[in-house]
């Protein structure tokens, strides 16, 4: 797998992803600057890291949206590459319609930063393939622009079609309001483009993938990337 993280003025998780990835794949990921014009040859996945991208002026994501590599990144998912997009990458991905919906401020206005319980809900993709169906983990969360919203049409599309990855969910599995930290509607915490090829999602995989700081339930993901990609 050949993986390519860009890095934005203001991102400060690219060195966790890429670290996640080479522990999954063995391979070193590249760091692109954002203001590059070409992915590195032979790209498989893309990865949009966390972080406060130009300092969230703005909407958060709405400038590094229109960062010269975002054209790069929109050619290679509409190839049919594979982009993921952790946190502020989610809201990126959402400012540049490469998934569905928007990222508003938490219900709460606060920032939240601790552990949250997710619900598997699509298996047979390249990202989640390794996890069970309706297998509940734990990842952590960091953000205060994490209010995952979109009409009802749109809503129920996205779940008619299998678009939905993960949901806010308790220990138990139990899909609840509480459960939420954002307020997102219907409790989803990351989503497919309509090819299922491109992954948005807010907790951090990332920081959740050694014993040595709390759990693996994020090494999960990109043990499955490496696999499908490799």
């Amino acid at each position: 797998m050949k993986a390519a993280v860009v890095v934005f003025p203001g991102s400060n998780r690219e060195r966790d992803i890429a670290l996640a990835l080479q522990r999954a794949s063995y391979t070193r990921p590249v760091y692109v600057w954002h203001g590059e014009t070409e992915l590195p040859a032979g790209t498989d996945l893309v990865v949009l890291p966390g972080g406060f991208s130009h300092g969230d002026y703005l909407r958060c994501g709405a400038m590094a949206a229109l960062s010269p590599i975002m054209d790069a990144v929109k050619a290679h998912a509409a190839r049919g590459g594979y982009v993921l997009g952790v946190c502020n990458g989610f809201q990126i991905l959402a400012e540049a319609r490469l998934v569905p919906g928007v990222l508003m401020r938490n219900a709460s206005l606060r920032f939240v930063c601790r552990d949250v319980h997710l619900k598997v809900e699509a298996t047979d993709t390249a990202f989640t393939g390794g996890f069970k169906p309706g297998q509940v983990v734990r990842v952590p969360v960091a953000h205060a622009e994490g209010n995952y919203f979109t009409d009802d049409e749109t809503l129920n599309r996205i779940e008619g079609e299998g678009q939905v990855a993960f949901r806010y969910c308790d220990a138990d599995g139990a899909v609840t309001e509480a459960a939420s930290p954002n307020g997102s509607a219907r409790n989803i915490a990351g989503v497919f483009n309509a090819g299922r090829n491109v992954l948005g999602m807010m907790p951090h995989p990332e920081n959740m993938t050694e014993d040595v700081v709390g759990g693996t339930d994020g090494a999960i993901l990109f043990d499955s990337l490496a696999k499908a990609l490799a």
